[in-house]
């Protein structure tokens, strides 16, 4: 079975000149990136350093840190990738529940990081201790990373990934995807977040061009079309929709392919977006619990029909439409999502509590096997999965469920919007009422012209009572809007 690390090797075998890695100031070669990522795993397995630990890497977004991430496993070892522009008691949170053994930093960043760390900590810049140290080899049941989602409590989950679900995932990218020595993929997720994986290691073994610039230069509409353009990326493999609806908003480059995930594509394809993107689009679904994505679906040029299909499983992966005492749910009928196959993770680090309640034993695929519960609803239409919504993000207004996707949908007809979160508010009788939250080109339109819009459309009880003009929607670190910091009062 073809591996990351086995390709990589191949790629700085057979090609060793070729660009792996390039930004705005240097460009590695495969063979410079495969000898750099030898000789610090070498390292790594000089200082004791070996299969299911954890090495947390706090390395600036660059080559460096793509190198420590391959060097981790090359190690036979896992990593945490950390994000160093995040907050030090943050840092130190992820670090303690990842349960990491070592802490893997440049020289540079060793005296700024200001972390209560009291394990082992390499830098990258240490002598190679030579050809004598054995690389061991990898057990596709070990540990390959550790990645943090947002617990309820505010404290982050560290979700632990096997090598075995890692590489069935990324060979599943660069076949469907079809990534090849020709493809220049640009790296947008922060690092920190499962995403930068896939936008790293995919390209890396498909043996392409991995464009890395700072994140600065991708918060900018015009600085991140000029990266595009500059570079010759003919490929985004991570973009949310939030991200693509303002991204997209103006002149668009010519994409061969755009993978959206991480949240409702409705409102993107609402506003008009597919019509923006002349390339392929594909709509991935999964969970960090899942090892990224379950499911992919290719947008069709003409979406109105199909904007919220999160199309069918990747292979060795499945999903099951249950009700809640885990029975499939007739065709067309409203159900959870559970995923199983070979992508379900070990769970949660430290978690045996939270780990039971949401990995149970697969009653559909054998004995032994796993399945996760995803917390989100869904139905099957033609055998193709339609996503709608979260259940804990469904508002209930006088006793109806509503999903606010479907409003924000909505929203985003009106010419004059150009993005839209809905949330709930309770008034001072204790009543629940719903928020619109409306971006774009507004003083003119009033209130009572929003809800018409609406209402042309939408039951009166999906109708928000107040809606609120503001520059911009907020957005977490990974790109997606951040309904928590929009608030309102009663």
């Amino acid at each position: 079975m073809t591996t990351f690390l086995d390709q990589l090797v191949a790629q700085g075998r057979h090609r060793p000149a070729a660009p792996a890695i390039v930004t705005p100031d240097t460009v590695v070669t495969y063979g410079e990136l495969v000898a750099r990522v030898d000789r610090l795993a070498r390292v790594l397995v000089a200082r004791g350093v070996g299969p299911e630990q954890v090495c947390a890497i706090a390395v600036d977004r660059g080559p460096e840190a793509v190198i420590a991430m391959a060097a981790a496993l090359r190690a036979g070892a896992a990593f945490l990738t950390l994000d160093v522009e995040l907050p030090g008691p943050r840092l130190a949170t992820m670090i303690r529940s990842g349960q990491a053994r070592c802490l893997v930093t440049t020289s540079a960043l060793a005296g700024q990081l200001d972390l209560a760390f009291g394990g082992l900590r390499v830098h990258t810049d240490e002598p190679d201790p030579g050809a004598a140290v054995r690389l061991p080899p990898i057990a596709t049941r070990s540990l390959a990373y550790v990645s943090h989602t947002s617990g309820s409590t505010g404290t982050p989950n560290a979700v632990l990934v096997e090598h075995r679900g890692l590489d069935n995932y990324l060979r599943c990218v660069v076949r469907d995807y079809d990534l090849g020595t020709e493809t220049v993929v640009l790296q947008l997720a922060p690092l920190g977040y499962d995403a930068s994986i896939r936008d790293t290691f995919a390209p890396l073994m498909a043996g392409s061009q991995l464009v890395l610039v700072a994140r600065s230069a991708l918060l900018r509409v015009d600085e991140f079309i000029a990266t595009v353009r500059d570079f010759g990326v003919d490929t985004i493999l991570s973009a949310t929709p939030t991200f693509l609806t303002f991204g997209f908003g103006h002149d668009v480059p010519s994409l061969r392919l755009t993978v959206s995930s991480g949240e409702s594509l409705r409102p993107f394809l609402t506003a008009g977006g597919r019509e923006r993107l002349r390339g392929r689009l594909v709509n991935q679904y999964g969970p960090t619990e899942a090892t990224m994505t379950s499911t992919r679906f290719v947008v069709p040029p003409d979406p109105d029909t199909t904007m919220d299909l999160v199309g069918t499983p990747i292979e060795g992966v499945t999903v099951y439409v249950l009700d809640d005492d885990l029975n499939p749910v007739p065709a067309g009928a409203v159900g959870q999502m559970w995923v199983g196959g070979i992508g379900v993770t070990r769970g949660y680090g430290g978690r045996p509590d939270l780990t039971a309640e949401r990995f149970v034993p697969d009653p559909f695929n054998g004995p032994g096997n796993r399945m996760y519960r995803t917390g989100d609803l869904a139905r099957l239409r033609g055998g193709v999965l339609e996503y709608l919504g979260r259940v804990d993000r469904q508002i209930k207004i006088r006793g109806y469920r509503v999903d606010p996707a479907e409003i924000e949908g909505a929203l985003l007809n009106h010419p004059a919007v150009d993005g839209a979160a809905v949330t709930a508010a309770t008034d001072d009788r204790g009543r629940v009422f719903l928020v619109a939250h409306v971006v774009g080109e507004l003083a003119e339109v009033t209130d009572a012209a929003l809800r018409a819009g609406l209402a042309a459309t939408l039951p009166p009880y999906m109708l928000p009572r107040r809606f609120t003009r503001i520059a911009r929607l907020p957005t977490t670190a990974s790109g997606k809007v951040d309904h928590r910091a929009l608030t309102a009062g009663p």
